[in-house]
């Protein structure tokens, strides 16, 4: 039991609390949950019921977040717990995701702190500990306390997330992470309500603080065949990128049927590469194809001379054409972080 944050009591109702965590807003009664179902209120005071509860620890490669200009071919320690505050019907973690909400609120995982974590990363060579698999922000408060600690080791710190953490606690983790993959699923709020129970103006806004906060932001956006695919959606997508930061990299990623979207067809190559081209018509400098390393979409090329910088194969990268951050054929310099 670890009393959360970032929540308050709603004057008048002292044992309901208000969760601002995220922007979902719970409001969650006494002896309730919110809709993440692992923050539960009790007697007016809300708990995390996940801190130190991980369920899975890995060493992956960096690319598989995907994070492609935060120290190319290092390992990234990943960290998860149970629990989502999405209801994504394509999710591929669900067994995790919506563990809690599938085995009458059972908060399974083993017992871990933030020295552990921070430990296991450094005992294994990796250069990153990143917090994924599912939302990070509802094990908000063991990753805020486990990136200090890695922060002070110099070790960087990496959310995957959906992009609705709350504006309070993204300014208060800000500090210490180095980069956040936000999916951007859509860009359209039937698209978030129908298939994620969520709105797509939260996601923006946190796309857009986390870049002013000075977090590494890359973009990823999973293409569902009739649902996201359109070219005028497709668009949107890379034209708010765009008008963010034009160097902020932008994944369009291969659908494969999934959880309660199993029958959908997957994502055909075509509309891999039709994405791509219309991210780089817009004028982002680094558009990636994911989920489909058969058409060599992943590689990354300088933006002024086309010189060949990283080449991907899988999770194999070779730094080709860099000298530290800088094209070795003209100079320029490749927006990230590469040392």
């Amino acid at each position: 039991m670890h009393e959360a944050c970032h929540y308050k009591k709603i004057l008048g109702e002292e044992k309901t609390a208000h969760c601002q965590l995220c922007a979902q807003n719970c409001r969650i009664k006494d002896g309730h949950r919110g809709l993440c179902q692992v923050r539960e209120n009790r007697g007016g005071i809300l708990y995390s019921l996940v801190y130190g509860r991980l369920v899975s620890e890995n060493i992956d490669p960096i690319e598989k977040k995907p994070i492609f200009h935060l120290l190319p071919g290092s390992l990234s320690y990943s960290i998860s717990t149970v629990g989502c505050n999405f209801r994504c019907l394509h999710c591929q973690n669900f067994g995790i995701s919506q563990y809690p909400s599938q085995h009458k609120g059972e908060i399974p995982g083993r017992e871990r702190s933030p020295n552990d974590v921070v430990s296991a990363a450094r005992r294994d060579g990796c250069a990153s500990i990143s917090y994924t698999y599912v939302e990070p922000t509802i094990f908000y408060e063991f990753a805020l306390d486990t990136a200090r600690l890695a922060h002070d080791h110099g070790i960087k710190n990496i959310f995957v997330s959906n992009g609705y953490t709350g504006t309070e606690a993204t300014k208060e983790i800000a500090p210490f992470l180095s980069a956040n993959n936000i999916d951007l699923k859509a860009f359209s709020d039937r698209f978030y309500k129908e298939v994620c129970g969520a709105r797509i103006k939260p996601v923006l806004n946190t796309i857009r603080l986390m870049k002013e906060l000075g977090v590494w932001v890359e973009v990823t956006t999973l293409i569902i065949p009739g649902w996201n695919d359109s070219d005028k959606e497709l668009r949107d997508i890379a034209d708010f990128i765009h008008s963010i930061d034009p160097d902020m990299p932008w994944h369009v990623t291969a659908f494969h049927p999934s959880y309660l979207m199993a029958e959908r067809p997957p994502t055909p190559i075509a509309t891999l590469n039709k994405a791509r081209e219309i991210g780089l018509a817009a004028g982002l400098k680094f558009v990636y194809s994911g989920n489909a390393p058969e058409i060599g979409g992943e590689n990354t090329t300088c933006p002024n001379c086309g010189n060949s910088l990283i080449v991907r194969n899988g999770f194999n990268t070779k730094l080709t054409g860099l000298t530290g951050n800088t094209c070795a054929a003209c100079g320029t310099i490749l927006p990230g972080i590469f040392s």
